[in-house]
């Protein structure tokens, strides 16, 4: 259980039991305000393989660490036999408040990527508190790798693959959460920017993305509100990222959890506070 200021705000799932169509991986749910809303989403209905908020890749030269069927060129998506598994290998620090792992990412029992994964948690106020993680990964598999997504797969638009978070649904009767950055608002306009933050807010609750390091806010937003909510950071958006043997990538992410429905200004205060905290 992850804790902030006295509150558990977040459960931590390091060895899920999960068929492998899922691509079994560590994953964060459920995450709570600090009122304990529910702001993640686990195994919906929709999409079984999004798990609350995990680093998912849907295509490490080929093997699939997203879950669920593979977009194929020429063909759209397909089942295939090409999971991959995110394995938990140790804690180097485990706190209440933050957590540093190890992870193995494996394919029928071959490790491709050896990561280390950063975790903790701070208050930024009554209301607010704020989720940073990191994420490095390291090619241990001994040859070259590559890093790709649907989008360089054939599918425009869709190159999602990196950090994602799956929010809930709202209900019935109501509108789907509100996406926004410092300059736009809607899927449409946000879907593919690489904004320093971005906003999702739902009727009780907000969540402010922001990339805590120059090359994660160079990857740019994939987001979806109208078919399901979900924000991700995409490492490969229109081309391969290329990962050399023995070569390692970091990404770092802060996510900001609020109670309430925040406004633009607002938004932008909190993730100021956060990257500063």
């Amino acid at each position: 259980m992850l804790r902030c200021a006295g509150h558990p705000v977040a459960e931590h799932v390091h060895r899920p039991l999960l068929p492998g169509e899922l691509s079994p991986r560590p994953y964060l749910h459920p995450v709570r305000t600090f009122g304990g809303v529910v702001v993640t989403e686990l195994r919906p209905a929709d999409h079984a393989h999004h798990l609350g908020l995990s680093l998912a890749v849907p295509d490490v030269s080929g093997v699939n660490f997203w879950g669920g069927r593979t977009y194929v060129r020429g063909q759209g998506p397909v089942a295939l036999d090409n999971h991959g598994t995110q394995e938990h290998t140790g804690w180097l620090r485990r706190d209440p408040d933050g957590s540093v792992q190890e992870v193995s990412w494996k394919r029928e029992g071959r490790e491709l990527l050896k990561e280390r994964r950063t975790i903790s948690a701070r208050a930024l106020s009554a209301d607010a508190w704020a989720l940073h993680i990191t994420s490095t990964l390291t090619n241990v598999s001994g040859e070259d790798l590559s890093i790709g997504s649907p989008a360089t797969n054939g599918r425009p638009g869709a190159g999602y693959g990196g950090f994602f978070w799956r929010a809930p649904k709202e209900g019935a009767s109501d509108p789907p959460p509100e996406v926004f950055t410092d300059t736009a608002s809607g899927e449409d306009a946000v879907h593919g920017s690489t904004a320093e933050w971005l906003a999702l807010a739902g009727a009780d609750w907000t969540l402010v993305f922001a990339g805590a390091d120059e090359e994660t806010r160079r990857d740019p937003w994939f987001v979806r509100t109208g078919s399901y909510p979900g924000v991700g950071s995409s490492l490969a958006w229109e081309r391969r990222l290329p990962l050399a043997v023995g070569a390692g990538l970091s990404r770092r992410l802060v996510a900001v959890v609020s109670d309430g429905r925040l406004d633009r200004t607002a938004a932008a205060a909190l993730a100021r506070k956060a990257l500063s905290a």
